[in-house]
């Protein structure tokens, strides 16, 4: 079993920055693709982006590309979200999600999900 739990959302105005945070326990962090995703209002759950198990492999929407960067810090079993230039249209529930597979990740099928943080950019 692994644990995630995410820290850092807030509410932010439009063009502002935000940190997400989210500490892995419960299995070698090392062995695990880490992503993000995100659900606003009434809408399915997206992936955001995503990171290779020693960080050397990123992906990421379209949407944030440019916006967002991925990183994680093996040794302190934490992944983060930077999150620059902020829209309204990024308000959203933020997920951290972790799968053995990056197939799986990028797929929207991990095996674990966090509980999300709210992420609100107001205009």
């Amino acid at each position: 079993q692994v644990q995630l739990v995410e820290s850092g959302g807030g509410l932010v105005p439009a063009g502002d920055s935000l940190r997400l945070s989210c500490a892995a326990s419960g299995r070698t962090f090392s062995t695990l693709y880490m992503g993000w995703f995100r659900q606003a209002p009434g809408k399915e759950r997206d992936f955001v982006t995503a990171i290779g198990r020693s960080g050397g492999y990123t992906d990421y929407a379209d949407s944030v590309k440019g916006r967002f960067t991925i990183s994680r810090d093996n040794t302190k079993n934490t992944v983060y979200l930077q999150m620059n230039s902020l829209f309204p249209e990024d308000t959203a529930v933020y997920y951290c999600a972790a799968d053995s597979s990056l197939y799986n990740l990028r797929h929207r099928r991990p095996d674990y999900w966090g509980q999300g943080t709210q992420v609100t950019v107001s205009s």
